[in-house]
């Protein structure tokens, strides 16, 4: 854990990189699914494509702050709206996770990969088959997140009252880093409920999603958040992994591929994971430690120009931080389950009718749950920035920004207030704000 007593580690606290990976559709102006192919070069590693053709996906580069990380987001969007208004027929983004107008299951066209790469092609139609392609055609955003190695050096150092002797490759250090991060990763699952609580955007699908033929009417489904509801993208299992060491965790996710749960590693729905240095596989963290996490439960703001609002980054910065500070919480395989189960309750709409169970039995509201556990986070940083006030006020600004979507849901949470401005006329109103989106990345 971080040792937060140490001035030093204090002082580079927030210290760390950022990274975002934001899907979208491409849509036409009537507010269908685009089947054009996908408009940028295949060699382009910052525009891609997720499991459909007409859905990008950015990655941005790594960032040492939320506001660089957030205009370089706002620069790919740039290039994206660029590319698509310039086709035969020019296209929009649609700015929701949950999709436009669906005609039917083939409506949905399923990323084409040629040659070489024909087999992502393949997997893509297993997946398709296996879980329906609607769910596939939900989009959302990954925030990815490192420490920098100025901090993990001076933890280090806290923490076993040793310099870093070899260089960041020595093994001592290296099992100190993995560590972190695995038990990062595990108070990640217990409590990375909170971010989807907060961040929820997709209260409502246009009916074509539950009725084929049926376009144009909106249907508020209970959730906040379908993606990352019990209508979501799941595995069809509750996976249990195993934190005890880097070996450990990815031979424990590498099984359900073993036993044929899952085709590959890519297909583990789970809301957190521990990404690798280098390639990214189960085998290069085996060999190479753990870099960063990973975490995947961020629905697209449409309130957002960029669909994501500056300080839900640096909120999510905040509470990884956080989460890295406290003791473990190792999590016994019923607790796993709980966990998951935690992130799909967080979904709902209406946080007051639904239960969270923390790890060790406490059971609490779901809406007192965010506000539990936005209060140890502002006592833990009002405590552990009481020298730097600035730090102190900036924190306790966002968190109270992020409570204030608990207590004052009606005015404040990105969910309610997209059932209330887009609930009737859910692709109609949507189309509408497109437009503007459009307009506001002319370059």
């Amino acid at each position: 854990m971080l040792h937060i007593e140490d001035k030093g580690v204090r002082d580079l606290l927030l210290t760390g990189n950022f990274g975002l990976e934001k899907e979208s559709l491409r849509i036409t102006k009537d507010g269908h699914l685009s089947h054009a192919p996908h408009p940028f070069s295949q060699d382009d590693k910052q525009i891609v494509r997720d499991f459909c053709e007409n859905q990008t996906e950015i990655n941005t580069g790594v960032s040492k702050s939320a506001d660089g990380v957030l205009a370089e987001l706002h620069e790919l969007n740039t290039r994206i709206y660029a590319g698509i208004r310039a086709l035969p027929e020019p296209e929009l983004l649609w700015p929701f996770s949950n999709p436009p107008y669906i005609k039917d299951e083939e409506d949905i066209p399923v990323a084409q990969f040629f040659g070489d790469l024909a087999e992502k092609t393949e997997y893509r139609l297993g997946l398709s088959k296996k879980y329906g392609r609607y769910k596939m055609a939900l989009s959302g955003i990954h925030f990815n997140y490192s420490f920098s190695g100025d901090l993990l050096r001076r933890n280090y150092e806290a923490e076993t009252g040793r310099k870093v002797e070899h260089g960041d490759g020595s093994f001592g250090y290296r099992s100190y880093e993995d560590r972190l991060y695995l038990d990062l990763a595990e108070n990640a699952m217990a409590f990375g409920w909170v971010l989807v609580a907060l961040t929820a955007a997709s209260p409502v699908l246009d009916s074509s999603y539950f009725t084929k033929g049926e376009e144009g009417g909106g249907v508020f489904t209970g959730m906040s958040s379908v993606r990352c509801s019990e209508l979501g993208y799941w595995n069809f299992f509750t996976p249990v992994l195993n934190y005890g060491s880097r070996e450990a965790y990815a031979g424990s996710a590498g099984r359900y591929v073993t036993e044929g749960l899952i085709e590959a590693p890519s297909e583990f729905y789970y809301p957190v994971r521990l990404k690798p240095r280098g390639k990214n596989s189960l085998d290069s963290i085996k060999e190479n430690g753990i870099n960063h996490i990973e975490l995947r439960s961020i629905d697209l703001n449409p309130f957002a120009e960029d669909n994501i609002d500056l300080r839900d980054i640096k909120f999510a910065q905040l509470l990884i931080v956080w989460l890295a500070s406290i003791p473990g919480t190792p999590l016994r395989d019923g607790e796993q389950v709980l966990a998951v189960q935690n992130y799909k309750t967080a979904a709902h709409f209406d946080l007051r009718t639904v239960k969270i169970s923390f790890p060790g039995g406490r059971i609490l509201p779901a809406d007192e749950a965010v506000r539990t556990a936005l209060g140890g986070m502002l006592s833990f940083y009002q405590e552990v920035f009481r020298e730097s006030p600035q730090k102190q006020a900036e924190a306790e600004a966002l968190l109270r920004f992020e409570l204030a979507k608990i207590e004052h849901p009606e005015e404040y949470s990105y969910a309610w207030r997209a059932r209330r401005e887009y609930g009737e006329n859910f692709v109609k109103d949507g189309l509408r704000l497109a437009r503007l989106r459009a307009e506001s990345h002319q370059g």
